[in-house]
């Protein structure tokens, strides 16, 4: 025997007797073609006033129009007691307040302690036959406020807002150096390095993208607070734009400070993580390397580093640089991840439309992070 979901209901009002039920689904409901197609394999996917019709009928005003989801399992995911932090959940949504460190959905070569793993495990305590359905990312290392679709229906509706721009992503993160001006947008494609794949660089032949940033609060060490707005989703996009305009996140071993491929070509300081290419620096051949870094409002400059394996001394550090470098190794040992934190998230909600706003305070390890940095500035 099959078995569904609680119902998601709709009333005809007066002014929509005579409407076909294909359009109340479609233009009221907001069923998408697929859905609909999975509704109307099943017996009680689509009913009218209780009965099961045929999608072509008309509708009378004070109908009652209900869809049925069937229940469903994610029986790849191995249950896992794994704590995870709750923000809310009711029938349709579950949203979590996601520790650093832990990966949101199996992977290869990560098939168990996932986030996943956990949440499976707590709907089947709980007698809930629920597929795990992320409807947005957050890299291992990022934590914060992540969303969770229960059914089909629900994960359709946040990805639409998603996708038309309505769902306000900000995060907060820690960065070295000051942007160049209060706030701005960063608006830099992004792709695959073609050199190594698994990190993303920008590139005027990359994947249209752009981040709104504003500086909160600046620290007198060359480092500064940010909150960040997403107007698209790359991966690692943060990470690779506060790069790119010479603001790399504090503790980002993959997207470092500038300063670091410097020291490495002088035979100098070099963090653990190894590593001889930054982020938002495009590389061409040769022994003099040359950078474009495109600063707040598409302003380029070239810069030119001397690497291993040519004579000149043009990448020493001068002992400014090599202070500079020493002060920002340690703030990045100060933190075992990226500074980055989803701090809040708002959408409507895909059943009852009510406008929901989730917020989570920032983690231990950037909440010491801030308390450091804010003492140096009180001892200055």
């Amino acid at each position: 025997m099959t078995s569904y979901y609680p119902p998601i209901t709709y009333r005809v009002p007066p002014d929509e007797d005579g409407w076909l039920l294909k359009t109340i689904l479609q233009k009221r409901m907001d069923v998408s073609r697929k859905l609909l197609s999975r509704l109307k394999m099943t017996d009680l996917g689509i009913t009218l006033n209780g009965e099961r019709v045929y999608i072509s009928v008309k509708v009378s005003s004070g109908d009652r129009v209900e869809i049925r989801m069937e229940e469903e399992t994610s029986e790849d995911i191995l249950p896992q007691p794994i704590p995870f932090e709750i923000l809310y959940e009711d029938g349709h949504l579950l949203v979590v307040n996601k520790a650093a460190g832990i990966i949101v959905h199996p992977t290869h070569g990560h098939y168990t302690e996932t986030l996943a793993n956990g949440v499976v495990h707590y709907w089947a305590e709980k007698g809930e036959r629920v597929r795990f359905r992320p409807v947005h990312r957050l890299d291992q290392e990022t934590s914060g406020v992540l969303v969770i679709a229960k059914n089909p229906y629900s994960h359709q509706h946040i990805s639409e807002q998603m996708i038309a721009g309505t769902v306000d992503k900000r995060y907060a993160a820690f960065v070295h150096g000051v942007p160049a001006v209060q706030s701005g947008d960063i608006d830099g494609p992004i792709d695959r390095d073609p050199l190594e794949p698994h990190r993303r660089i920008v590139t005027p032949d990359g994947y249209p993208s752009l981040t709104r940033y504003e500086v909160k609060e600046v620290y007198p060490r060359a480092a500064s607070r940010v909150e960040l707005k997403l107007e698209s989703g790359r991966t690692h996009q943060i990470r690779v734009h506060m790069s790119s305009i010479g603001c790399p996140l504090i503790g980002d071993g993959m997207y470092r400070h500038p300063l670091y491929a410097r020291g490495q070509a002088a035979g100098g300081l070099v963090p653990p993580g190894g590593g001889e290419r930054e982020a938002g620096l495009v590389l061409s051949g040769g022994e003099t390397q040359e950078a474009r870094l495109t600063l707040p409002g598409g302003e380029t400059q070239e810069a030119r580093l001397t690497l291993p394996g040519g004579e000149s001394k043009e990448a020493e550090l001068s002992p400014v640089e090599a202070a500079q470098l020493a002060e920002i190794a340690e703030l990045d040992a100060s933190i075992p991840r990226q500074a980055l934190h989803a701090v809040r998230l708002s959408f409507r909600h895909p059943v009852t439309h009510a406008d929901l706003v989730f917020e989570a305070p920032l983690p231990p390890d950037m909440a010491k992070l801030q308390a450091k940095l804010r003492e140096t500035a009180a001892e200055e």
